[in-house]
């Protein structure tokens, strides 16, 4: 799942990093408790109805718990202010936990895999299942559909894409107990090799949704830029400046979930240096005040004119290129 800002960049921007610290702590812990006691009783229930579609649901929503506390840990440290050895601060804190997230979804998938070919390649080991798993099942559905709702809807009040992350693993899960439940009734209708065949399925959605989270985060940590959408509403800030004759190459990478910005911009050549500089500063507070930026840096060039005189260098005489990170 790849998050990204496009309707209301400016309201991104009204969020500090402890607000959207406080934000991911309080609808982390509500994950925490239901997953605490949803995970308890699905494994309980599971062992008792002898349902190892149930048991792999548990041990899913369990591995929710450590995903958790991974999103408390990245917020914690994500909050921190820039210091001499993070000079951007420590926004990719959230990028290592999307990265360790996925990672920890692929590693239940493979265990639920494993556990489940077992058993279908066993079917006169496979034991018909109580009714309770199956209410168990339909009880998980609607707790983690729920929590799917509350997780997503705080995510995207501060925009971040790491709790947007966490959300969609409560979705999977809830995905999964949709699948578990399907199993659990085919087995009570007399065919007991659906339960494992749900463990299955539920195991290769877990190992899709961590491959993606991983990917995504990786290519993150690659410094890869942000869609060209974005950087084109970028680019029209820039260019709507006083003084900004015009805008080149314009280069983004994600920091967290904040941007990190290059770009040229064109003055009139017969500005002072001075000048320039000032339509450089005014053009840095003008895209950091409207998006996610948390830097910008700009290379003022002079605008070629058709009556300015050369060398044959092609610059004009009265101003050379400076670069700037006004702060």
């Amino acid at each position: 799942m790849n998050f990204s800002v496009h309707d209301d960049d400016s309201e991104h921007a009204t969020h500090t990093p402890a607000q959207r610290a406080a934000a991911a702590a309080r609808s982390t812990w509500v994950s925490v408790v239901v997953n605490l006691l949803l995970s308890m009783t699905q494994v309980v229930v599971g062992l008792i109805a002898r349902s190892q579609a149930l048991v792999a649901d548990g041990v899913h929503s369990l591995s929710d718990l450590v995903a958790d506390f991974v999103v408390l840990f990245a917020s914690h440290h994500a909050k921190k202010d820039a210091d001499q050895d993070h000079p951007y601060g420590h926004h990719r804190f959230e990028t290592a936990a999307s990265l360790l997230l996925g990672a920890l979804l692929l590693a239940v998938s493979f265990g639920m895999i494993w556990s489940a070919v077992q058993k279908v390649e066993s079917p006169n080991t496979i034991a018909s299942v109580h009714a309770s798993a199956l209410w168990v099942a339909l009880a998980a559905i609607a707790l983690k559909e729920s929590l799917f709702r509350y997780m997503l809807r705080v995510a995207k009040s501060v925009k971040s894409s790491m709790l947007v992350a966490n959300a969609w693993h409560a979705r999977s899960d809830a995905a999964s107990s949709l699948v578990v439940s399907l199993g659990l009734i085919g087995n009570m209708l007399g065919y007991p090799l659906l339960d494992p065949i749900a463990a299955l399925i539920v195991g290769f959605m877990v190992g899709k949704m961590g491959w993606n989270f991983g990917w995504d985060a990786l290519h993150d940590l690659m410094d890869r830029a942000v869609d060209e959408q974005e950087v084109q509403a970028i680019r029209k800030t820039l260019q709507a400046t006083p003084g900004v004759a015009g805008v080149h190459d314009v280069r983004t990478r994600k920091m967290g979930d904040m941007i990190v910005v290059d770009a040229h911009i064109e003055v009139d050549a017969r500005l002072t240096v001075e000048a320039g500089h000032n339509i450089a500063v005014a053009a840095r507070q003008a895209v950091m005040q409207h998006h996610r930026v948390l830097d910008l840096m700009t290379h003022v060039d002079p605008a070629q004119r058709p009556d300015a005189d050369h060398d044959g260098s092609g610059l004009a005489h009265d101003i050379t290129p400076l670069s700037a990170s006004p702060h």
